[in-house]
């Protein structure tokens, strides 16, 4: 965003920088806390089936396709918001503002004239980063849906069983935070400390 009074370029959030540490060892403890709360929504579901199909008691209530359905979309939508490179967001969106051109020196890659290109790829991300944000808000939302409408509508209020519908909750829930995690780790920009620029 550009300041009309001295022509500076404005962030949206205007965040210090000494909150969010730019190290190359935080991105990579984002990275491994991501996968860990991958891996534990992971357990949450599996463990909510093993007890369907092994340990539940109850012919009222078990573990069904419905249940199955929030997880998929919560997966799908994670792995199409961490498919997308998050520097395009960046370059695409400061050569917008500037109204430049991204151009490769000897025979390199252009992306479009005048900004048409640049909108064009920012509306194209836009689009896969909303199917994605869809379907992880989605797969959230349902997971709590399914709880309330097949668990405690019907007066299922003993943990054990409940905690089937507990545990999808809480799968697509670290689902989210392993996304949010990685999104994080993915946008910090800790190749500052590394890289020194000679001015001639």
């Amino acid at each position: 965003m550009n300041d009309p009074l001295n022509g500076s370029t404005r962030n949206l959030f205007n965040v210090p920088k000494w909150i969010i540490p730019r190290s190359k060892n935080f991105h990579s403890w984002c990275t491994y806390l991501s996968g860990a709360l991958f891996a534990s929504s992971i357990l949450f579901f599996l463990d909510s089936l093993i007890y369907s199909h092994r340990v539940n008691a109850s012919d009222i209530v078990s573990v069904t396709f419905t249940e199955w359905i929030p997880m998929i979309c919560s997966t799908l939508g994670m792995i199409i918001i961490n498919s997308v490179d998050k520097s395009n967001l960046t370059v695409v969106s400061s050569s917008s503002a500037t109204g430049g051109l991204l151009s490769g020196g000897g025979g390199g890659i252009s992306i479009g004239g005048n900004g048409g290109g640049n909108s064009n790829l920012l509306g194209q991300l836009r689009i896969v980063l909303f199917l994605g944000f869809a379907l992880l808000a989605g797969g959230c939302s349902g997971s709590i849906v399914v709880l309330i409408v097949k668990y405690i509508q019907r007066d299922i209020t003993e943990y054990p069983t409940l905690g089937m519908g507990v545990d999808n909750v809480i799968a697509n829930m670290l689902i989210l935070l392993s996304c949010v995690v990685l999104w994080v780790a993915q946008t910090i920009n800790f190749e500052d400390e590394y890289n020194y620029a000679l001015t001639l």
